[in-house]
């Protein structure tokens, strides 16, 4: 990836000289610095300009060392701007503070007089990284727009691979059957749907097939006249009726009665139905979406379900799987189910991941809704979950002793690029700071 032309880096330093001699070898690399003297103005100055990337000094004022100004205008721009990235510029004698910041989240640090070659490299990669990110967070804001995705999350490939499915099939006019478990999200699907489809401006309307009884479901499909059943005092519009331009979702379409079954069959068939009641037939344009948790083709064998209404039906088939095959979701969902200014903890993520969820989606959001009652605090810890099945947590990982000949030459190999040398050793970046000061091991410059 090419990075975007003249990106900009803001140059924190009371020391004029050093922000000229950032500024000049960066520009020999296309990339535009600005500077300021003090905390104050950095910071006043990133609240009114955007940056790609920050490089700050530890110390200010002429008569203090400490490093305390670095730290706390790291952390004010970490408060303020926490995507941003920052690397330290450090005298040897701040290696201790800037190592603990960089476990706070800082980029990188470098002491000066730094390497110009290393320094440029680590400004390029965090302004790529960061364009990486941005670019990324866009095209996934466009198509979750696109996909009607915005209050629902997902992070698995099967998932991705259902949503991808439903967007292609939904500008042909034809029905759709979406099948698996109770509480999976068919109904997300569905209205992924219908927001691609050509009657995206239409309506969008539901009906539960199994949470009526079979005598009130044709009512609810065709509508009714007074007096067409008992309990019919006034005429009553149906589902048809009302999408009408649109679309009707049909859940768990295996429920319905074979009467059902076969009005259904025939406003497919030719697009009229009549009221219960009526000899009035009607004409409606209705995409139909149906889907169930039913196996149809053994109710078709038992002769509970109509052949030729489920091949009507199920022109396209969208499968839905359990959400214990798709575990990359659980966190995400988890997080999109919280109310603000919630969060979950560890073990609470940890928990959610282990817990098998036999009710799916719809358990998760049930648990996450109650969690969020029962928590005292902003996180919400495990037994705030009371999921009562998981098993017992693993053991924690046997952290590999590394001695200090096998650090120091990783180091030299990776020419002191401490990321590079953590990898080689197949070790995080702040594992390999924390051995390197258990073992007194300084950074190469």
């Amino acid at each position: 990836m090419r990075m975007l032309p003249h990106p900009t880096v803001l140059v924190i330093d009371d020391n004029p000289a050093v922000a000229t001699a950032v500024e000049v070898l960066l520009s020999l690399h296309e990339i535009r610095t600005i500077s300021e003297p003090s905390p104050a103005a950095a910071l006043a100055r990133l609240e009114r300009e955007r940056v790609d990337l920050v490089i700050q000094d530890m110390n200010f004022s002429s008569d203090t060392t400490s490093g305390a100004e670095g730290e706390e205008l790291f952390r004010s721009i970490r408060q303020r701007h926490p995507d941003l990235p920052v690397i330290l510029l450090t005298a040897w004698t701040h290696l201790q503070a800037a190592v603990d910041l960089v476990k706070a989240g800082a980029a990188d640090y470098m002491a000066k007089p730094w390497d110009n070659q290393r320094l440029v490299s680590a400004v390029r990669n965090l302004i790529e990284l960061g364009q990486a990110s941005r670019e990324l967070a866009t095209v996934r804001a466009a198509e979750r727009r696109r996909r009607g995705e915005l209050d629902g999350r997902f992070d698995h490939p099967a998932t991705e691979r259902v949503v991808s499915l439903a967007c292609q099939v939904a500008r042909a006019e034809v029905p759709v059957l979406i099948t698996g478990p109770n509480g999976a999200g068919k109904e997300r699907i569905a209205a992924i749907v219908q927001a691609n489809s050509a009657v995206a401006s239409g309506p969008f309307v539901t009906l539960n097939c199994g949470a009526l009884p079979s005598e009130l479901v044709e009512a609810e499909l065709f509508g009714a006249e007074p007096g067409a059943y008992t309990g019919a005092t006034r005429a009553r519009e149906g589902k048809f009726e009302a999408a009408d331009g649109g679309t009707l979702f049909l859940d768990e379409i295996g429920n319905l009665s074979p009467a059902a079954q076969m009005k259904l069959l025939r406003v497919l068939e030719t697009g009229r139905f009549q009221r219960l009641g009526s000899n009035r037939e009607q004409q409606v344009t209705v995409r139909i979406i149906s889907a169930t948790n039913a196996d149809l083709p053994a109710l078709i064998r038992a002769g509970q379900f109509r052949e030729d209404l489920y091949y009507r039906l199920n022109v396209i088939e969208i499968q839905v799987p359990p959400l214990a095959e798709r575990p990359r979701d659980i966190l995400p969902l988890a997080e999109a189910f919280l109310p603000p200014g919630k969060r979950l903890s560890a073990d609470a993520g940890a928990a959610l991941v282990r817990h098998r969820w036999p009710g799916n989606v719809r358990e998760l959001r049930n648990v996450m809704q109650r969690a969020a009652l029962l928590a005292r605090g902003e996180q919400i810890l495990a037994a705030d979950l009371a999921l009562s099945d998981d098993p017992p947590p693993p053991p924690p990982p046997i952290e590999i002793e590394l001695d200090r000949e096998t650090i120091e030459q990783a180091l030299e190999r990776a020419g002191g690029v401490v990321s590079q040398a953590a990898a080689e050793l197949g070790i995080s970046r702040q594992a390999l700071y924390r051995r390197m000061e258990r073992l007194g091991i300084g950074r190469k410059q």
